[in-house]
């Protein structure tokens, strides 16, 4: 009770009700907020303080950027935040559904405000994309098309229900959208803002309401050991040296039972990625990923294979998804699992 009347309390007042409603359409800074309110920024950030420490909004850094959204529970929680607070996330959401926007000229200036921030957004993610295009051209080249690989994908993570995804190194958020209608919410982490602000504005437009993407950094998470049913590597275990770390931390994020599935190359010898993308690693064997998931407490349950479908000097790699769950009785004990 104490905790439902704190939530109340901190709900009860004109701006913070009209911060509560724009919040449920997803994450805002604190200048996007003042813009769209009209209101100075010192005055927006009390409101928001306030709906953060009653549990109503959830508060996350991003570099000198922080960005605020409807409270979205424990489960996929900021360990960085309070623990302490309350949990008012079902009453934040309760609230939300009883503003109305089409009676009250002050909600509908501040949605039509909101679509302009939107609109701002798409157009600056857009500007993101044409100037990487011919970079994210070339790789997609060389593979077999985006398509089979989204299909296999599916494949393999909607045969159980998954109430909490992460996926890590989300980039333009595209595999969060391609899970979006089998999870029940789901946070992408990217260390690059560019690539968080391009996959908000590609959440935005495909209108998907239950994920959210982050800053972060994959290998020291500000996020709860066992929270996630499933956790993704997309295309992102070959940027780094210590690919192991990277699976041992997504392990540590995992429930009994929970799944990894990890996308990337095969061994190949296309040196110019190495030189001119960035690659560190010219693809990954079976044993190796295998020997991975082994030593972080998990057990690997295929490998799927997918060959380029032309011949030709570029279509030279392939593209392989491995699928591993978390072995039963498995004990984390120092950063390995025994």
């Amino acid at each position: 009770m104490e905790s439902v009347i704190v939530g109340l309390k901190a709900a009860g007042e004109p701006t913070r009700l009209r911060l509560l409603r724009l919040l449920a359409d997803g994450a805002l800074t604190v200048t996007e907020l003042t813009h769209i309110l009209g209101q100075s920024q010192p005055r927006v950030s009390r409101h928001l303080k306030l709906l953060t420490e009653a549990g109503l909004v959830d508060r996350f850094p991003e570099g000198t950027w922080v960005f605020y959204q409807l409270a979205s529970g424990r489960r996929l929680a900021d360990v960085r935040q309070d623990g302490a607070r309350p949990d008012n996330t079902d009453l934040a959401r309760t609230i939300v559904t009883l503003i109305s926007d089409a009676y009250d000229p002050l909600m509908v200036r501040d949605q039509e405000r909101l679509e302009a921030v939107k609109q701002a957004r798409a157009e600056t993610a857009a500007a993101y994309f044409r100037s990487n295009a011919k970079e994210w051209g070339t790789l997609r080249a060389l593979h077999v098309p985006e398509a089979k690989v989204d299909a296999a994908i599916r494949m393999l993570c909607t045969t159980e229900p998954v109430e909490d995804l992460i996926d890590l190194g989300t980039g333009t958020g595209h595999i969060l959208e391609l899970l979006s209608d089998h999870i029940v919410q789901g946070v992408g982490i990217d260390t690059s803002r560019e690539m968080l602000a391009m996959a908000r504005a590609n959440l935005e437009k495909a209108d998907v309401q239950n994920c959210q993407v982050r800053q972060g950094n994959i290998f020291s998470l500000c996020l709860a050991q066992g929270c996630a049913d499933l956790v993704i590597l997309h295309q992102v275990l070959h940027y780094f040296t210590e690919s192991r770390a990277a699976i041992a931390e997504a392990a540590r994020l995992l429930r009994p039972k929970g799944r990894l599935l990890i996308v990337d190359f095969a061994p190949h010898d296309l040196e110019f990625l190495r030189q001119d993308h960035a690659h560190r690693r010219l693809g990954f064997t079976d044993d190796e990923v295998t020997n991975w998931c082994e030593r972080s407490g998990l057990k690997m349950m295929d490998a799927i294979h997918l060959p380029p479908t032309e011949q030709g000097e570029l279509k030279k790699l392939t593209v392989t998804l491995w699928i591993a769950c978390v072995r039963e009785n498995s004990v984390r004990i120092e950063g390995e699992t025994k």
